[in-house]
């Protein structure tokens, strides 16, 4: 973790706020965040167990922190139910959900390019 008033923090800071595609790079960059807000946009709501599961090989320190990330960013919202045992729901926020047609995009990119090499 960085420190807040460290050279390197306030340098980024000020490049995503000056720059709208580096603030979406630094929202959507981590391994799994792409993944995650992918499944959300296919599944509605979905259970913490059933991102779990459509994240095959993630481990559950990482789900758990990928998932706060996109939750202080805005791009998810989380539901916990007080019942036993414990029911947390996550959704795309409206935020969340004007990513669509980024993540279509990115997503049809991926899926005509990947099997070619330069």
């Amino acid at each position: 973790m960085r420190k807040e008033t460290s050279t390197n923090t306030l340098n980024k800071e000020q490049i995503e706020s000056m720059c709208g595609m580096a603030y979406t790079i630094s929202v959507l960059s981590g391994r799994w965040k792409l993944s995650i807000l992918g499944f959300l946009l296919d599944g509605g709501t979905l259970r913490y167990s059933e991102l779990k599961r459509k994240t095959a090989g993630i481990s559950e320190r990482m789900l758990i922190a990928q998932l706060k990330d996109l939750e202080a960013d805005g791009l998810i919202e989380r539901k916990a139910y007080p019942e036993v045992p414990p029911r947390v729901e996550y959704k795309l926020s409206k935020k969340g959900k004007s990513l669509e047609t980024i993540l279509n995009l990115m997503s049809a990119w991926g899926e005509d390019n990947k099997g070619i090499r330069p």
